[in-house]
């Protein structure tokens, strides 16, 4: 398998470039990849809960479906071990629609007959990401107990370390 890119050639939050071309097969992606994100509700949906913790971003910039995804499991499996699915909900603020594309140029014996160079490089889809803005939530927890919301402060640090945004916990009590 291939290996992923690093992530600084996609972090800056720019206008997406959008490919104009007088020939209507050549104007748009035509594969969208999948989103690893398999669920954006867990836990408990239909109670209310007393204390609701959010994961917001620090600063603008994108962040990959898989980094979500990794950090969505590391969170869920602390809140699932301690809590129980009945005792709290998890919930994914963002979605990732903005796709990630790469002109992959090849290397080695022969790659001059093989390579195009930048001619037409509107590049391959290799990834989707989210589009965050400074102060937006990324992630939201709501809990009823103060064990419970101890655990998701842990849960939602863990998380934050999966993600390339600083990013900071915010309590809200109703």
């Amino acid at each position: 398998m291939a290996r992923i890119r690093k992530f600084v050639a996609y972090r800056r939050l720019e206008r997406p470039y959008t490919r104009i071309s007088k020939f209507r097969k050549k104007a748009f992606i035509r594969v969208n990849p999948n989103i690893k994100i398999p669920r954006f509700n867990m836990g408990n949906a239909k109670k209310t809960y007393k204390t609701y913790l959010h994961l917001v971003s620090k600063a603008d910039l994108n962040i990959r479906h898989n980094a979500l995804d990794a950090a969505r499991m590391t969170c869920n499996r602390l809140l699932e071990k301690t809590l129980t699915t009945a005792n709290y909900h998890l919930l994914i603020r963002t979605y990732p629609h903005h796709v990630m594309r790469e002109n992959p140029l090849a290397s080695g014996a022969g790659a001059d007959r093989m390579s195009t160079g930048m001619k037409a490089s509107f590049g391959k889809a290799i990834g989707m990401a989210a589009r965050i803005k400074k102060g937006q939530e990324i992630f939201t927890v709501g809990v009823d107990t103060k064990e419970g919301e101890e655990t998701a402060v842990e849960a939602l640090r863990r998380a934050r370390q999966k993600l390339p945004a600083g990013c900071t916990v915010t309590i809200e009590r109703k």
